[in-house]
């Protein structure tokens, strides 16, 4: 691109979310300078100085790609009217498309308008003006644009050119027509401040940092900006200060680590080497100057450069360095979270240059481990996007009618994609309203994904998956404190980024729902050792939980897995990964018990969900089944599984262990007030949630009594012909409620609906009691036998709550084509139905036959 500064630098992902085959967008920049170094900066005549005395010229509009994988820039002249050449701009990735706001150039402030670039078509892209109604932000230059929570525009700061500002303004892109609203009495409000900084965290985090405020000094402090769930916006200082103020830098997060480069410190004064890279860390709430560096150059002694991230690399390309302009392009790897190795890649191609100069062999495959990561959520995130972009692509064909837009939200899962606007969170909100409590409904019509191969790209497009990406809202405060609590480490920075730990390593091997396959020779990825320390991480998280857990929605419900791992993998591709690059910071997950047994692959199973509980212990919740117990499991194929896949001693211990846990997790969970979930039921003798809240944990089967036997073990009636209470087909002791019970227990909770597990049902779902009562299973083809669908249900904030179904797969059948309809091209094994359930133990202890469905002779499960 050549020498510049106050560009930017844009990174987009490849397609299906791929990280390998990222790219970065720069766009604009000044690429001249003119004056002196002679007169301060408090004398400059206009907003466009950069450092003491100089003024920037040659403003351009050039758009330039650097390709990840190859190393290698290309210019591109993208279709369309391109926004006027500028510098000082502001600019954000949503999606495929980059967005440009503000700026100045050789005429003066740019215009207020969104631009955006749309590389949909990766080989043809096309420059689009988008309509947005009302007031917003002025022009300006200096100011940050951010994409946070994959929904929300957020501009801030800046200068309009007679005054530094310090207004915040927020454009929601799931609600048409385009609209910015102005944010408000949101807490502790930044200072008024031009050149800051402002990066995204993956859940929904937004962090300012930094700055000039209106006396020209340099801002060292940080503020985090999140959205609560009823739509209130608030900031919250950052705990300690940067070690140096600064503006004109760069930041950019990587996992939880907030990179700050560069920057000036006035006076035509740039910052110390020592602290020209700085981190802030989220996690652990604290600044930290990373250890390493390049060779005692000051690579990042700089301003006005640009940055960006791919995966665990950082980018940073130009700049100015005294009255020099730069253009070099410094990459930074953080892929080990404590040292940074900064080093300039131009010297040969990318991929050639870390796997023989770097040193790191394994560099190469950091990316492509990345990506693997997110690929699946990414995939599912596309997935809600598809044709989305038309909404803000055609906006500037559609200047005539400017309401056109409008009509096309979507309110009903059945309203075709096509219509469905960028990144849809749920359906509209107006502004400044109080949010209802709605009564809670089944949607009339549930998702289903067809595995034929010409059918399933057509019923991903038609049916609309509204309720996967409802608003997230990020909670500010702990148990209800207000802004006058304790700032020393708000939650704001600790939600769902946890640290380095046996978690990580299960995350990043087994979250692949498009390319894991069970291992050929059934070892199991994590030790005996290894195994205890994940049970101990998530045993302190469930013993600090309430017995009966009070969650909101939106949510995500799952039924029976039963060891069904790959069917858990096709629910996540298919409908939402609880990643941080898929859905997990908008909507909650579930699991209704029943983790273990029948299955070959508890343990993937169990040590995949406690290691979400463990990376995000606020959104995802699991509750106990009735084969979480030990006399159980000994049984039905866990206790066998993990002697035979760890071996006997470590096995046994094993065993035990995940056991002990199981006694600590909690037995219920109540959703916005209106809908009970457990495991079994309510059977003979619960009558009030309170008798469910006053178990105590640790506990045994032994030890719960009637209440936790009907709570683990009891089924709806037949039929809702069968009244009262009747004798289980399951065993001696055990009852199943008839409807009547549901709808009294539902009045004297004040409850809606109860959803509950247990229950192999042919659709995945059945409802009971009028509606009143809905089982859910969640694993599919039931011990190879039953040839159920498997189901989840998706509850949104409106608590519409729509069934998502997938079917068996037949044997032998890739489990992941692509949405295209074609295969993969280095499609994963495939997944024969003798690997799906321990057939030996289902045909010596056969299970209970689906529900709705003549029960054949007597079933062993009770034993």
């Amino acid at each position: 691109p050549g020498p510049r500064c106050g560009h930017t630098l844009t990174a987009i992902s490849g397609p299906e979310g791929d990280l390998s085959k990222a790219k970065l967008v720069l766009f604009g920049g000044a690429t001249a300078l003119e004056g002196s170094s002679g007169k301060s900066e408090s004398t400059q005549s206009t907003p466009g100085s950069a450092a003491s005395g100089i003024r920037l010229a040659g403003a351009t509009n050039d758009v330039h790609i650097f390709d990840v994988r190859t190393g290698k820039w290309e210019k591109t002249t993208p279709a369309g009217e391109p926004p006027s050449p500028r510098a000082a701009h502001a600019a954000a990735a949503v999606g495929n498309m980059v967005v440009i706001q503000g700026g100045i150039g050789p005429a003066g402030l740019a215009s207020e308008d969104l631009h955006v670039l749309d590389f949909t078509d990766p080989d043809r892209p096309r420059w689009h003006r988008v309509l947005v109604s009302g007031p917003g932000p002025s022009a300006r230059y200096a100011h940050t644009l951010s994409l946070v929570a994959n929904r929300f525009l957020v501009a801030m700061g800046g200068n309009d050119g007679k005054s530094t500002l310090g207004d915040a303004w927020a454009l929601d892109t799931s609600e048409k027509p385009y609209a910015w609203r102005k944010i408000t009495d949101a807490g502790e409000m930044p200072s008024p401040r031009m050149y800051a900084t402002a990066a995204a965290r993956s859940d929904g985090l937004l962090l300012l940092c930094g700055g000039r405020d209106i006396s020209g000094t340099p801002l060292g402090d940080a503020y985090g900006f999140a959205r609560h769930r009823d739509g209130r916006w608030e900031w919250h200082s950052a705990p300690g200060a940067m070690p140096t103020g600064r503006y004109q830098h760069g930041a950019v997060f990587v996992g939880n680590r907030l990179h700050i480069s560069g920057g000036a410190v006035g006076g035509g004064r740039m910052v110390d080497e020592s602290t020209s890279t700085v981190v802030l860390d989220t996690t652990h709430g604290c600044w930290v100057t990373p250890v390493g560096g390049a060779t005692g150059e000051d690579f990042t002694r700089r301003c006005r450069h640009a940055v960006a991230s791919v995966g665990p690399f950082v980018f940073i390309y130009g700049g100015l360095k005294g009255s020099q302009l730069l253009d070099d392009l410094l990459v930074a790897d953080d892929s080990n979270g404590t040292e940074l190795s900064i080093f300039d890649p131009r010297s040969s191609a990318w991929q050639q240059y870390m796997e023989t100069m770097h040193g790191n062999a394994a560099a190469s495959r950091m990316l492509e481990k990345a990506a693997a990561e997110e690929a699946a959520a990414a995939a599912a995130l596309n997935v809600r996007r598809v044709s989305a972009m038309d909404d803000l692509r055609c906006v500037d064909e559609q200047l005539d009618g400017t309401g056109a837009g409008g009509s096309r939200t979507s309110d009903s899962p059945s309203t075709n994609r096509s219509s469905s606007p960028d990144v849809s969170l749920g359906k509209d909100h107006i502004p400044g309203t109080t949010p209802y409590t709605p009564d809670v409904k089944l949607w009339h019509r549930a998702v289903v994904v067809h595995q034929e191969n010409s059918l399933r790209g057509l019923v991903r497009q038609l049916s609309i998956d509204q309720l996967d990406n409802e608003g997230r809202r990020v909670s500010i405060y702990e148990n209800g404190g207000g802004p006058g609590g304790a700032k020393e480490k708000s939650p704001l920075f600790t939600r769902s980024m946890s640290v380095t730990g046996v978690h990580k390593r299960v995350i990043n091997e087994l979250l692949r729902p498009r390319t894991w396959k069970a291992p050929d020779d059934r070892r199991f990825l994590l030790n005996a050792q290894e195994i205890e320390e994940l049970c101990n991480n998530a045993e302190r998280i469930f013993r600090e939980e309430p017995t009966v857990l009070d969650v909101r929605a939106p949510i995500k419900i799952f039924g029976d897995l039963h060891g069904q791992f790959g069917d858990l993998m096709r629910l996540f591709e298919e409908y939402g990964t609880p990643s941080t690059a898929g859905d997990i910071t908008y909507i909650d997950y579930l699991f209704l018990g029943d983790y273990v047994d029948r299955g070959s692959h508890s343990l993937e199973t169990i040590c995949l969900l406690l290691a979400l509980k463990i990376e995000h212990p606020r959104s995802v919740h699991l509750i106990r089944g009735n084969h979480e117990a030990h006399d159980i499991n000994a049984l039905f194929g866990f206790r066998l599984e993990c002697l035979e896949r760890l071996g006997d001693e470590p096995g046994v211990f094993v065993w035990r262990r995940i056991n002990e846990l199981f006694n600590y997790l909690p037995l219920a969970a109540i959703i916005e007030g209106k809908i009970l979930c457990m495991h079994g039921g309510i059977g003979r003798c619960i009558h009030k949630i309170d008798q469910i809240s006053e178990l105590k944990r640790p506990i045994t089967m032994e030890d719960g009594g009637p209440v936790l036997m009907d709570l683990l073990w009891s089924d709806p009636t037949t039929n809702d012909s069968v009244q009262g209470v009747q004798p289980s087909p399951r065993g001696p002791g055990l009852v199943t409620f008839g409807p009547d019970r549901v709808k009294e227990f539902c009045k004297n909770n004040n409850l809606q609906m109860i959803v509950r597990a247990h229950e192999c049902v042919m659709d995945g779902f059945e409802r009971f009691a009028q509606g009143h009562l809905i089982t859910l299973f969640s694993a599919t083809n039931y011990c190879g036998t039953a040839g159920n669908a498997g189901a989840i249900l998706v509850l949104g904030r409106d608590l519409v709550m729509v069934p998502k179904l997938i079917h068996p797969l037949p044997p032998n059948t890739p489990h992941t084509p692509d949405s295209s309809g074609g295969l993969d091209e280095d499609p994963p094994t495939p997944h024969p139905a003798n690997d799906t359930w321990m057939q030996s133990i289902n045909d010596e202890r056969p299970p209970t036959p689906p529900r709705g469905r003549p029960h054949m002779g007597s079933s062993l499960e009770y034993f």
